[in-house]
């Protein structure tokens, strides 16, 4: 049986935990800094076993060292958005975050995968390759996955077709710079172009771009975790049972799509290994352009990176 560690016992920790549980993907350790938080979580989750017919092992901890062994690292640990918050705001406390959390990792989970999932994601990722100093394909982001499925409800929605049938495409930086990509998206194979107008195609596009800021405000002193959860958890399954599955994820880029020493979104098939392959795909100017600003986003939050941080 695969081993899963989860560092944050908060919304998005326990949510991820919960579908790969739920799927009896892995044996499961939290860990958290908040003594007895994450052994509450773990003790729950095993009480609804009965019910819920998964047999996993499940345990949590105020000890990094519980990580010891494990497959894949799930790092959701850091200070939530908060309204009127951008990312880049979350990035020294973050970044502190981060390093402890990859140190540990480089001591005790020497093989595993990292998903990063806290924000600001595309550098909390470039800490955790730092850090860690894992190859760059065991170093993945999650955003590409949850930018996805947010567009892929909203066309959903749109149409009042099964979200199932919808396959969508997000890349770029997780944020307000992503880069949803309507020509590679499809409906049972049927491109959304020939089945929605522009107008209502930008008005989605833009809608995926906020739609974490949407949830932010609506709950005031939170954010996401349901989706962001689901997503870490289809990201760990493509892993432990490699899959060979083809999804947007954040990846250090090295030279591909024209940028070097970044984390951005873009197509790559996971597997056991991490990253097997970074897909370069063809876009239109506007879409190559949409995504060279996201770029240079994502490479403005890596300057501010490099003036506070300092090696572990």
């Amino acid at each position: 049986m695969s081993k899963v560690a989860i560092i944050g016992a908060g919304n998005v920790g326990a949510t991820a935990a919960y579908f790969i549980v739920e799927k009896n993907l892995a044996d499961v350790v939290m860990v958290d800094i908040v003594e007895g938080f994450p052994q509450s979580k773990a003790l729950d989750y095993l009480h609804a076993a009965p019910q819920r017919n998964y047999s996993v092992e499940i345990v949590g901890s105020n000890d990094y060292s519980a990580i010891e062994g494990s497959d894949v690292v799930v790092m959701t640990a850091g200070m939530p958005r908060k309204p009127g918050m951008d990312r880049m705001d979350l990035l020294k406390t973050n970044v502190g975050i981060a390093k402890s959390a990859a140190q540990a990792v480089k001591k005790y989970a020497p093989n595993a995968v990292v998903i990063a999932v806290a924000n600001p994601l595309d550098i909390i990722a470039m800490v955790m390759l730092r850090e860690t100093g894992f190859q760059k394909e065991r170093v993945l982001g999650m955003a590409g996955v949850l930018d996805t499925s947010r567009f892929t409800y909203f066309i959903a929605e749109a149409l009042g077709v099964l979200p199932a049938d919808v396959a969508a495409v997000v890349l770029g930086g997780h944020g307000d710079s992503m880069v949803p990509i309507p020509e590679y998206t499809s409906v049972a194979g049927f491109p959304i172009t020939e089945l929605l107008d522009g107008d209502t195609i930008e008005k989605l596009v833009q809608r995926t771009r906020t739609g974490g800021a949407e949830i932010v405000n609506y709950l005031k002193t939170g954010s996401a975790f349901y989706a962001p959860g689901a997503s870490a958890a289809k990201m760990v399954e493509a892993i432990v049972e490699d899959e060979k599955r083809l999804l947007p994820a954040s990846v250090y880029l090295d030279g591909e799509y024209g940028c070097r020493d970044i984390f951005l979104g873009v197509p790559v098939l996971i597997g056991k290994k991490g990253v097997e392959k970074i897909y370069e795909i063809e876009l239109t100017e506007k879409e190559k352009a949409a995504l060279e600003e996201s770029a240079a986003h994502v490479a403005e939050g890596v300057k501010n990176l490099e003036e506070i941080y300092q090696p572990g």
